[in-house]
């Protein structure tokens, strides 16, 4: 009896994290760390932008949390193929640091091919530099 027990805990503990995530659907997320304290960036503002045309639109606007994420920064609509770009507005979190930066915004645009997917941006961030690629 006891192992049976110990066996459906063990199931229920394994199990937990794929709710977790199947409860979680929304394709693009974000992570700011700061690489010069190692920590990551809280209050970060985020705006996600779609290409159209010349010109880009504005999908969701949202701030890092206190682990430096977003989690959820595709808005409440169909997830289409397409150009986008996520801008990073650095400048305002670093004055907060009350330190300068060379960079006040960090645009970083990326394509989307396979809407069946997860898409994450993380950025490595310093005052004088940064760095980006495609998370999972």
């Amino acid at each position: 009896m006891k192992k049976s027990i110990a066996a459906l805990t063990l199931a229920a503990l394994l199990a937990a994290p794929a709710l977790t995530f199947a409860a979680d659907k929304n394709p693009l997320s974000v992570h700011v760390l700061n690489q010069q304290t190692g920590l990551p960036a809280a209050n970060v503002a985020v705006t996600l932008e779609q290409k159209q045309g010349d010109s880009w639109t504005v999908l969701n606007t949202a701030n890092t949390n206190q682990d430096g994420r977003i989690n959820a920064l595709w808005p409440e609509k169909p997830f289409t193929a397409g150009d986008y770009r996520v801008i990073f507005k650095t400048g305002k979190y670093f004055a907060d640091q009350k330190q300068q930066s060379f960079f006040p915004e960090i645009p970083v645009e990326f394509h989307i091919d396979n809407t069946k997917s997860t898409y994450h941006v993380p950025l490595l961030l310093s005052q004088y530099g940064y760095s980006t690629y495609r998370g999972s």
